[in-house]
């Protein structure tokens, strides 16, 4: 099936899964334009809560969740983020079997608005919608350089932020699972329980977690629970928050 304009077969799912889609031409002062591409905050410059979508972010996440601590408020910004990226292109492979090309630099990101108003794709680009064109789009493209500016700037551990990598993987996989059986597109479940499976083999999420079925036990923690009144996640590998060196769960 080929991808309509406005991905509408991904609307169904709710609004995490839905991607905001943009027309191929700048119009004079269309407001998705007037937002940072992705690509500003994946290029390594300082960060500037200005100009940069991803220090934006950050900011935003931190004063929405009231911590002071600059690296939890960034895993749970990745970790949006990687959620979303997953869903948007995770549903469009398996409902369409089809890929939008989701380069950075074609998405623009409203970093105070919540799924799905936050993500804007301005150019629709079909790609193959197998797991070589998922890991290249969203792996490579996004969760790689997003790493690497979040290691740089606010000293998050590699293994952290690829835990929310497969956490948010995980977490997609089983509402895309959901929505197959209770619409009875087992189609759908077979698809999503294929690519899921070959993401996962990629090295990068291979060794995040466990995985039994659509359950997934990741090996590091968010740190969701250093958030005033916060706790642990369903898929933490901790049983209870630490009181004591919490650093020590973020690797």
């Amino acid at each position: 099936m080929d991808l309509d304009p406005g991905l509408a077969a991904l609307r169904p799912l709710g609004g995490f899964f839905v991607l905001r889609t943009a027309p191929g031409t700048a119009a004079a002062g269309a407001a998705p334009w007037r937002l940072p591409a992705l690509a500003d905050g994946y290029a390594g410059a300082a960060p500037d809560v200005h100009r940069d979508p991803v220090a934006s972010r950050v900011a935003a996440v931190g004063q929405r969740l009231r911590t002071r601590e600059v690296r939890v408020a960034a895993s749970i910004a990745q970790q949006g983020l990687a959620a979303r990226l997953w869903s948007a292109a995770l549903g469009c492979a398996v409902l369409y079997g089809r890929l939008p090309d989701l380069d950075p630099r074609l998405l623009r990101w409203d970093v105070l608005a919540i799924a799905p108003d936050d993500l804007w794709l301005t150019e629709l680009r079909p790609l193959p919608g197998d797991a070589a064109a998922l890991t290249g789009t969203v792996l490579h493209g996004h969760l790689e350089p997003l790493a690497a500016t979040l290691r740089a700037r606010y000293g998050v551990a590699a293994g952290l932020l690829w835990g929310n990598a497969g956490s948010a993987l995980a977490a997609t996989a089983r509402e895309l699972g959901r929505w197959a059986r209770v619409h009875g597109r087992t189609d759908v479940a077979a698809r999503t329980r294929v690519l899921t499976g070959e993401l996962f083999d990629h090295p990068l999420l291979s060794a995040t977690g466990v995985r039994t079925g659509t359950a997934f036990r990741r090996r590091s923690c968010c740190l969701y629970y250093r958030v005033p009144g916060g706790g642990l996640c369903g898929d933490c590998c901790l049983t209870r928050p630490p009181r004591s060196s919490p650093g020590a769960a973020s690797g």
